[in-house]
């Protein structure tokens, strides 16, 4: 794919995991941000667009295997990929890096009371996660998989109490945002999660959890807002 200031950074995201890295490692958005141009994300980052352009440019990996899959293949199996993997890992991890959490805050928190913060705000990321992933796993997806029996033959659609799969997308898409703000802020709070000098090993292993979550968070949401739900609109609209 050949970019430009111009081209969308989700497209971008979507070319190869390079890209993704190039993008992350610069502080670009591109899975909520996915809408805006590169031009219009390295003004919001802070960073030279000519510059990130380059870096792209110069990296010549074809599409990752995981977007050149996704793009074509059923949404029944990327909605269940997205539950099994994604929802999964924040099911899993959120306990997890809540006890680091704790326990830093109760070792080191006279010293760094940043810690305090960053609980609070993986608490609320946390809650909002589990309550997002309900609304996915219990309306939208059936109702997606719904479409999709549909348009493969498997009798009408019946019409959805929220009128348009664009309504629970839109609401899904502001959570998103409200997540990718948290994980950024903890990002923040954390000097992009470099421990201190005299961070002990569990201080350590918060920090690499910390950051493991918000890199999975962008994969999950750009799969979710660059793939599935541009294709679950477009395919919606044929069978209504």
């Amino acid at each position: 794919m050949d970019f430009s200031t111009e081209t969308r950074v989700g497209q971008i995201a979507l070319a190869n995991p390079a890209s993704r890295r190039i993008l992350e490692d610069a502080g670009i958005d591109y899975c909520c941000g996915g809408g805006k141009s590169l031009r219009e994300a390295c003004m919001h980052a802070d960073v030279p667009a000519e510059e990130i352009l380059n870096r792209l440019q110069q990296q010549s990996e074809s599409a990752g295997p995981e977007e050149a899959q996704w793009a074509a293949a059923p949404l029944a199996d990327l909605t269940r990929h997205i539950q099994d993997h994604h929802h999964q890992y924040v099911r899993d991890s959120i306990p997890r890096i809540r006890t680091l959490l704790s326990k830093v805050r109760e070792r080191h928190a006279a010293n760094h009371p940043e810690i305090g913060r960053i609980e609070d705000l993986f608490s609320e990321v946390a809650r909002e996660m589990l309550m997002h992933m309900q609304k996915e796993e219990h309306v939208l997806f059936p109702y997606i998989d719904a479409v999709e029996s549909s348009a493969n033959g498997n009798g009408p659609l019946e019409p959805p109490f929220f009128q348009t799969v664009k309504n629970p997308i839109h609401m899904m898409m502001r959570e998103h945002d409200a997540a990718g703000e948290l994980v950024r802020q903890i990002r923040v709070a954390s000097s992009e999660y470099k421990p201190p000098v005299d961070a002990c090993t569990t201080f350590l292993s918060t920090y690499q959890e910390l950051q493991q979550f918000e890199e999975d968070l962008h994969l999950h949401v750009h799969l979710e807002n660059n793939i599935l739900f541009p294709r679950a609109v477009e395919l919606e609209a044929r069978v209504l």
